[in-house]
């Protein structure tokens, strides 16, 4: 099992061995809400009719780099509830997260960027939606569990696939004979 010695700073503590790979460390340091909003346009309207709503959610998650070897992860979910296509409410939060990320390879530190952190920080937003929702007057909206790693490697085949069509494309178009 290999150990990450981090110190207070949440800097790696130096190799024992000269010439040594850098070492690998990943920490924690903050989780914060950093926006957060509620809108019920029909309100109080839509208390009076029967509850019925056609609930969706959409979630997204982006990265920036701090400064060295650290990372902010936003990861935001929006709730929106509809009865019969107008809104009943409209929920949305950013929920961040400050990440020490040192010594990771560039395909290591992308995955745990877009994975590693969004799962991290997933629950902390969920209560806040769920949170928002309830102070809103109604019914909890219990999000299921997201598998950030699935749709990660959803996320690079698509890309791969993208690429693919478009060198396909490019071929397509310099192979055809010039007017």
């Amino acid at each position: 099992m290999a150990e990450n010695n981090v110190d207070l700073n949440n800097t790696p503590a130096p190799s024992a061995s000269e010439g040594a790979a850098p070492q690998q460390a990943f920490a924690l340091q903050r989780i914060y809400l950093k926006d957060a909003s509620f809108e019920s346009p029909r309100s109080p309207v839509v208390f009076q009719g029967q509850w019925t709503p056609k609930v969706s959610f959409s979630l997204s998650s982006k990265s920036a780099r701090v400064a060295e070897g650290v990372f902010e992860v936003v990861l935001t979910i929006t709730v929106e509830a509809k009865i019969e296509e107008a809104a009943a409410f409209l929920a949305e939060v950013h929920q961040g997260g400050i990440f020490t990320c040192v010594g990771l390879t560039d395909a290591d530190l992308e995955h745990v960027l877009a994975a590693v952190c969004p799962n991290i920080l997933f629950p902390y937003a969920r209560e806040a939606v769920d949170a928002l929702i309830v102070k809103g007057s109604f019914p909890p909206v219990n999000l299921a569990p997201v598998n950030f790693d699935s749709l990660y490697v959803q996320s690079k085949q698509r890309q791969a696939a993208d690429a693919a069509d478009a060198a396909d494309a490019a071929a397509a178009v310099a192979t055809q004979p010039a007017n």
